[in-house]
């Protein structure tokens, strides 16, 4: 199978080039940095030449979009957001425009489109989208607003021969660096993964070996089509996520967080606290309807998985220094 993946070269795009290529697929990664063979150039807002790996591929797996941490100011919201709208409406344009288009695009979306809630989860069905909910702030809706209109520009997309699923993805855990179960770890292992506000918001989330097996199962069923949570079906709180979590490393303890706490670290980190405390209650409805079946569907049993790859990896690279100038007689 030829899989291509614009904006394949963060954390999940990475996730996915692996396991595809190592199963034998031949993965093409779209990005604005091409370093390596196997990588193209496009801009993620025009058609160019990278519409060819498009034309004859079997699946699209659209990533692209500008990272969430970030400080939501009104500037890199418009930029979240039009990455995203940009990048999907120029990926229909290249399946749309493909002599053999492929059989199945997939494109990125985000479980934070439904409602902050705790009483509940949201499935595909009956989950509520958010944006007019009360008690939050106000600027959360600009969120939901981003997800909404990266999945209408797919929806709008003239591809008749082309099935179309939105993945309203939860947080993906993987082992490798830099991700966002790297940095819960390391506040973990700092002493400082305690519950943040009260703790009592809940976080959806997938390992990553299965939000890969998620991505094939949806390849090879030709009947589902429309958004598809992928996220475990056992969302839990933020407390219990990180005090499993503590556990797993074998750390006794976690401080908590205040609001502002969590506020003035978001303000230090360059990110937002809308990350932190957003209730996303999210289960996997159409998945498990469809006979998907989790390798990790705990999150106990998945943080041990994930801690003893964190263990196994290879030592971070070190740049080795030069030697020393001989000394002057």
């Amino acid at each position: 199978m030829k899989v291509v993946l614009p904006g394949g070269t963060g954390q999940v795009g990475t996730v996915l080039e692996r396991a595809l290529t190592a199963a034998g697929h031949e993965v093409v990664v779209l990005t604005r940095r091409p370093r390596r063979a196997g990588q193209v150039l496009w801009d993620g807002r025009t058609p160019g030449p990278w519409a060819e790996a498009v034309d004859g591929c079997d699946l699209v797996v659209n990533l692209a979009g500008r990272s969430v941490s970030c400080r939501y100011t009104p500037d890199n919201l418009r930029a979240m957001k039009q990455s995203r709208v940009d990048s999907a409406r120029v990926v229909g344009e290249a399946v749309a425009a493909a002599r053999r288009p492929p059989r199945l695009w997939l494109q990125m979306s985000t479980a934070t489109v439904y409602a902050h809630r705790f009483d509940a989860p949201h499935d595909e069905a009956t989950g509520v989208i958010g944006g007019s909910e009360p008690g939050v702030p106000a600027y959360w809706a600009y969120s939901v607003d981003i997800a909404r209109a990266w999945e209408r520009e797919q929806e709008r997309a003239a591809t008749p021969r082309t099935r179309k699923v939105a993945l309203r993805a939860a947080m993906v855990m993987s082992p490798d660096r830099g991700g966002v179960f790297d940095v819960l770890l390391r506040l973990a292992r700092l002493g400082l993964g305690g519950p943040v506000a009260g703790g009592a918001q809940y976080v959806s989330w997938i390992h990553a070996q299965d939000f890969v097996r998620a991505v094939l199962f949806l390849a090879g069923r030709e009947d589902i089509e429309g958004p598809v949570n992928l996220a475990a079906p056992a969302p839990l709180t933020q407390r219990a996520l990180m005090r499993v979590l503590r556990t797993a490393w074998g750390v006794p303890v976690g401080l908590p967080a205040t609001r502002w706490m969590a506020q003035a670290g978001a303000f230090v980190l360059r990110t937002d606290t809308e990350l932190l405390l957003k209730s996303r209650r999210v289960v996997p409805g159409r998945l498990l309807d469809a006979g998907f079946a989790f390798d990790h569907p705990q999150w106990p049993e998945a943080a041990v998985d994930l801690v003893r790859r964190v263990r196994e990896r290879p030592p971070r690279r070190t740049r080795s220094l030069p030697p020393r100038a001989a000394a002057r007689p």
